[in-house]
């Protein structure tokens, strides 16, 4: 669209129209979280392709990240506390707002907390919430002087390309690269033995074409555990540089998670028919999964497939229940999702459900008679 020319619209008609498009944003920001409620309740992301709601609005809506985070999150809470709806429509509560109060309203508190909130900013709402529901202080931070420090035998940080998020750009753009050389040893006398800053969330974010940078803060154990396949690879890999280290150990990783996963594997055992037709064979697994990419493989009715590749779940096109055999013809990939939702279809919403319900009782039984059995043996009984 092309920017409309003001010239000669007074200032007071400029200043109601715009607080006429305000009223009007605010009134389609609560009937959108109304409506994106609506469709997450009913799940019909499903059915269009999508294994989660979030990837529905990201993907059909071409909505970004942060606003489909934010939005979701909104429209979820108003579902639950439906006044959020109005108070969003007539301006009482923003979207920040919403987000920062969901994880502490509940039936008895919803109706004074959201009262308390009307009308604030997002720092009051933060003090407000600091009120309410107070956390224990956090540790004292000392800022590092750039390239002097290193992080203790606790909590040590591994570095590679930079990543300087604006979060962390306030300190020393040093303090943030991923170092190529080797990981320090965490027991010579330049490790501080005081407080570090808090490293940043772990990341991947892209930097160029087949470039990415990644921060992460390691624990001891895996921090040991990088030193020391360093030094394995010190003749293979004279630099030992992070990200060679770690292409070879996900090489690795990879393989042995595929080979369990889908039996993935360069020598194929004998083919062995299931006694059971609940048991998927090997060779099954090897060629269904090949065949479907490693993908969820259900598509809506508009052509779209599921782009979901995490939750995989081996799936009888014709159940076991009603005949359906182990065969590559009869078994598909679907994610946990789109795989509930295909017995939802089959068997009934309701009867699924009562099966997902009595699996959790025989889980939590099993449990309990665990934690009862241990009590006794601490007991000496």
């Amino acid at each position: 669209m092309t920017r409309r020319s003001f010239a000669g619209v007074p200032d007071h008609v400029l200043l109601r129209n715009l607080a006429a498009l305000v009223a009007r944003d605010r009134a389609t920001t609560a009937e959108l979280l109304d409506h994106i409620a609506e469709v997450d309740d009913r799940k019909l992301y499903l059915p269009a392709g999508y294994a989660s709601m979030f990837l529905y609005c990201l993907s059909e809506l071409r909505m970004s990240e942060d606003v489909t985070y934010k939005r979701l999150q909104a429209a979820r809470a108003a579902r639950e506390f439906p006044p959020i709806f109005e108070m969003v429509k007539d301006g009482r509560l923003h979207l920040t707002a919403v987000v920062l109060l969901a994880p502490h309203l509940t039936r008895e508190n919803a109706a004074d907390l959201l009262a308390a909130a009307t009308n604030r900013t997002k720092a009051e709402i933060e003090l407000l919430i600091a009120e309410r529901f107070p956390k224990p202080d956090q540790p004292t931070v000392l800022e590092p002087v750039a390239g002097t420090q290193r992080a203790p035998a606790s909590n040590p940080v591994v570095r590679g390309e930079t990543d300087a998020t604006p979060q962390v750009a306030a300190t020393s753009s040093k303090t943030l690269e991923l170092v190529p050389e080797p990981v320090a040893p965490l027991d010579d006398a330049s490790v501080a033995p005081a407080a570090v800053p808090v490293a940043p969330r772990a990341r991947i974010a892209p930097l160029a074409p087949e470039r990415f940078a990644l921060q992460v803060t390691l624990s001891r154990a895996t921090h040991d555990k990088l030193r020391r396949a360093q030094e394995l690879l010190s003749h293979a890999l004279p630099s030992s540089e992070i990200a060679e280290v770690l292409d070879r150990a996900l090489d690795v990783l990879v393989a042995s998670l595929e080979q369990r996963r889908f039996a993935t594997t360069s020598r194929p055992s004998a083919r062995r028919r299931s006694k059971s037709a609940r048991h998927i064979p090997a060779h099954v697994r090897r060629e269904v999964s090949d065949r479907d990419r490693y993908q969820c493989t259900f598509v809506s009715a508009t052509g779209k497939r599921c782009a979901e590749k995490r939750f995989l779940e081996y799936d009888h096109v014709h159940p076991v229940a009603r005949g359906g055999q182990p065969t590559v013809e009869n078994t598909r990939l679907r994610c946990r999702a789109h795989n509930q939702f295909e017995a939802e279809r089959i068997y009934g919403a309701g009867f699924m459900r009562e099966k997902r319900a009595d699996a959790k009782a025989r889980a939590k039984a099993v449990v309990t008679r665990s934690s009862g059995a241990g009590a006794s043996h601490a007991a000496g009984v």
